[in-house]
């Protein structure tokens, strides 16, 4: 497949390189020289320097043989400009990022069918998401929900003493006979990923993936160790759009918010357009002020400015003060591994999210993707075809490579975990954690 990907920014670059690992032809587009420079030494991509408005620009990365059109500048404009070139050239899939809400509301429906965007992505809106899943699930690092949210997945640390530490998965699964509502699907030591098998055991500081019915999460979160309920003080770093949209939600479900923000003028906005949330105007690495405002109360600081090292900085110290999470917004994924040395818990990036969302589409048949920052592997759920190879097979009969799980499978509304003995039927949604390189392989299977 070729795909041309306009914008190499944040979003832009890890779209590219998670296209380029699944074995498509991609051709990054893009105005400013260092980055493509930056994607070009570090990328096997064609990079075309140039605006994504320019029919000549989109001609040189390939055009008018091109499957599939990713604009995901910060430039709306661009991006919807762009979008509409590549519709009149034929190509035949397109995805666009829009951020602005008047763009995105029922007043711009009639400008988005013209254009004819198959979908559109919002990584302020997706990373929002994300932050306020974690704040529902305390201590946890990922987390993500499928078939309509019948399975969730939970990623954590396991921290010594947790009920899962030192116990192999064939007891954990004798404890949990006959009907298991939870099974862990992936585990990293070293930085070596895995999907466990039987006589694997658990060891403190292994991360972990579970994959649970949505009615076993109380359970999982106890196994885990991690405290169950959510956070219900929370302190925002930085008034950007995530922030004002995490802001909103977390007002909405009552809970105490407080927001801290540099530019006097946001600050004013804020305060006015965000009701029950305490709007601070500061600098948010003022020691002082941290201090000042008890930032060692809170239940979650979250740190989300577009400044990584100010992200740092204020959830360190955040934390010194007593604070019982951290969750920082991270733009350089290099940096991830000395967050965790320092000891704050969860660095989230926005990348992931809007990738899933373009991995999802490039994927095809698949009805969602999940990435994850701390491991090479993704989340895939699957629709079971009529008369496909897993129509009427049990999960043993497929013959799946070995980095393959399936973890659930939802019929009628209801989740079951997924047994070698499991018998797979039309319309079934499967859940599985699968290496990239094998998904093709899989999909197959499932028609």
């Amino acid at each position: 497949m070729h795909v041309i990907v306009v914008g190499a920014g944040e979003v832009g670059s890890y779209v590219a390189e998670l296209l380029t690992k699944h074995g498509n032809d991609v051709a990054v587009v893009e105005t400013d020289r260092e980055r493509l420079r930056a994607i070009d030494e570090s990328l096997d991509v064609l990079v075309v320097e140039g605006s994504g408005t320019n029919p000549h620009v989109l001609q040189q990365a390939g055009l008018q043989k091109a499957d599939l059109f990713v604009a995901v500048t910060s430039n709306d404009e661009v991006n919807l400009i762009g979008a509409l070139l590549a519709r009149q050239a034929g190509v035949e899939r397109t995805v666009v990022r829009i951020e602005a809400d008047c763009l995105r509301g029922r007043d711009a429906s009639a400008l988005r069918e013209a254009i004819g965007a198959d979908l559109v992505i919002d990584p302020d809106a997706e990373t929002a998401k994300d932050i306020l899943d974690l704040l529902e699930a305390p201590g946890a690092t990922e987390t993500a929900s499928f078939a309509d949210g019948e399975v969730i997945v939970i990623g954590t640390t396991l921290a010594e003493g947790a009920p899962l530490c030192n116990v192999t998965l064939s007891e954990l699964g004798a404890q949990y006979e006959p009907d298991w509502d939870f099974l862990v699907a992936a585990r990293t030591r070293d930085g070596d990923t895995i999907i466990p098998r039987a006589n694997e055991r658990l060891q403190a500081h292994d991360h972990i993936w579970v994959l649970a019915k949505r009615g076993a999460r109380r359970e999982v979160l106890r196994l885990l160790g991690l405290r169950r309920g959510s956070h219900r003080r929370v302190l925002l770093l930085g008034g950007g759009r995530t922030a004002e949209l995490v802001a909103r939600s977390l007002s909405n479900r009552h809970a105490e918010v407080a927001l801290i923000e540099q530019r006097a003028e946001r600050a004013r906005e804020l305060a006015e357009t965000l009701d029950n949330v305490l709007v601070i105007n500061g600098d948010i690495t003022d020691a002082e002020l941290l201090a000042a405002e008890d930032a060692g109360s809170y239940d979650a600081v979250v740190a989300l400015t577009g400044k990584d090292d100010a992200n740092i900085l204020a959830c360190l110290f955040s934390k010194s003060l007593g604070a019982e999470e951290t969750i920082a917004v991270l733009h350089r994924l290099s940096l991830r591994e000395l967050l965790e040395d320092v000891g704050i818990d969860v660095a989230l990036s926005p990348r992931t999210a809007s990738a899933n969302g373009v991995l999802r589409f490039v994927r095809g048949g698949v009805a969602a993707v999940a990435t994850f920052l701390a491991a090479d592997f993704e989340v895939v759920e699957f629709e079971v075809a009529y008369q496909s190879a897993a129509d009427g097979s049990t999960i043993s009969e497929l013959g799946l490579p070995k980095d393959v799980l399936v973890g659930a499978f939802v019929r009628d509304g209801k989740a079951q975990i997924g047994r070698g003995r499991s018998q797979l039927r039309y319309r079934d949604h499967v859940v599985m954690f699968a290496r990239p390189e094998t998904i093709g392989q899989v999909r197959i299977l499932f028609g």
